[in-house]
């Protein structure tokens, strides 16, 4: 249950976000192997941020994951993303932070239960 949340503070009305929801549900999919039917993405603009003492475009991220993380993966997600967040977002690469947290199944609540 891999599920990416997305900061920004670039205004997000008007644009495409179905493109950026789909597209990262496939990156994550596909970097850490688990299916897209498992993948959340949670994309949220307009949040007041300050990278760097400016408020120029910016996002933070944090990916969490039940497994399929490691430095090799972190590495090529954080440059899919960064990617996502530049092309759609003009978000500059590097004004964006993502963490990862690879966490137990017992952590994850679904379906009335835990994983």
């Amino acid at each position: 249950m891999p599920c990416l949340n997305l900061s920004t503070n670039v205004d997000l009305t008007g644009v495409d976000t179905s493109s950026i929801l789909s597209e990262a549900t496939k990156t994550v999919a596909k970097l850490i192997n688990k299916p897209e039917a498992y993948v959340m993405i949670v994309l949220k603009g307009s949040v007041p941020i300050s990278f760097g003492g400016t408020e120029e475009p910016a996002a933070y991220g944090e990916l969490v994951s039940i497994g399929g993380l490691n430095p090799d993966v972190n590495k090529k997600l954080s440059a899919a993303i960064a990617t996502i967040l530049e092309t759609k977002l003009s978000v500059p690469k590097s004004r964006y932070f993502l963490k990862f947290y690879d966490s137990k199944g017992s952590a994850f609540g679904w379906n009335g239960s835990t994983f």
